[in-house]
């Protein structure tokens, strides 16, 4: 048996994992468990148990091979399997003003690498310094989501592709836009990322549920329906799937860590005050089941 047992979350899906002893290591039955839990539920809240890198790469390690950053500047020194995200040496993300002040890290509802063919599997996140406000994550059950629809649309959507973009800002995304205005300067020397095309309904490798897959942060068009009729579908249904029912929000303590399944949620970042400082490390999960496809004949919207 683990060594370990599940409560859940105040959402419809999710659990947090209490009485996993990581430090004294994990047996290869608790690591079979704690892969099959989080395929199962999507996301898996560990509470106070982040207590060092070497903790969190011990627990990544169990749900398969983790991909380093392809950007050396953003990996924690001396562990290139962790990612550092911090404003402690000036602002790594843009800094907007939705009305109430300068705020940074804010990421509305996506999924990790939706802008090419083949996503991540998952990410541990791990919060090493908490800003004193702000700085909630939320995650939102994709497969669940798509439970809900109506036969009408599941059967309106079974074919149907959606074009993905990279986005270098929010004023770059065509829907569920936040608004605000960017007071970081844009400084666009990202890599060119060709158009994908991916499904709006994609079967999971490993459990064979369906998820409705619309990151808002990069959806663009409808395949053959760069039109009103594909607009009202994209809006359509993200009304649909940012439903709070469907959705985890996250208020950090310093020292969790929130695991999740890339393919199966959507996840966001609500942002904090600019003038404060958050610190947190990620690990990442390698995808090696393609979602999408290079989508060529879109280049013309990416240009």
């Amino acid at each position: 048996m683990p060594n370990y047992h599940l409560q859940p979350l105040d959402a419809r899906f999710g659990r947090e994992v209490v009485g996993l002893d990581i430090e004294s290591g994990l047996d290869a039955e608790t690591a079979a468990a704690l892969k099959h839990d989080w395929l199962e539920h999507g996301v898996l809240v560990f509470r106070g148990m982040g207590t060092s890198p070497e903790v969190q790469l011990k627990l990544s390690r169990c749900l398969g091979e983790l991909e380093p950053h392809p950007i050396e500047m953003f990996r924690l020194s001396g562990y290139p399997e962790l990612i550092l995200l911090s404003n402690e040496n000036g602002p790594l993300a843009p800094i907007y003003d939705f009305g109430e002040g300068p705020v940074t890290q804010c990421i509305p509802w996506h999924t990790d690498l939706a802008f090419k063919p083949t996503p991540n599997a998952g990410a541990l996140l791990r919060m090493v310094r908490k800003p004193a406000q702000g700085g909630r994550t939320g995650w939102l059950d994709s497969a669940a989501a798509y439970d809900a629809l109506d036969e009408a649309t599941k059967a309106e959507i079974e074919n149907l592709e959606a074009v993905y973009l990279f986005r270098a800002g929010l004023e770059d995304m065509r829907y569920n836009q936040p608004g605000g205005t960017r007071l970081s300067p844009r400084k666009d020397n990202y890599p060119h990322f060709p158009p994908v095309a991916n499904p709006f309904v994609w079967t999971l490798p490993d459990t064979g549920r369906r998820v409705l897959n619309i990151s808002t942060l990069n959806i663009d068009h409808v395949v053959g329906h760069r039109d009103a009729y594909g607009d009202a579908l994209i809006r359509r249904l993200i009304e649909h799937a940012l439903d709070p029912r469907f959705q985890y929000v996250h208020d950090w303590e310093e020292g969790d860590m929130v695991l999740w399944d890339n393919r199966r949620t959507m996840h966001a970042a609500f942002g904090h005050p600019a003038d404060q400082i958050r610190i947190v490390h990620r690990t990442t999960i390698k995808g090696k089941v393609a979602m999408g496809r290079l989508c060529p004949e879109a280049e013309d919207v990416a240009a």
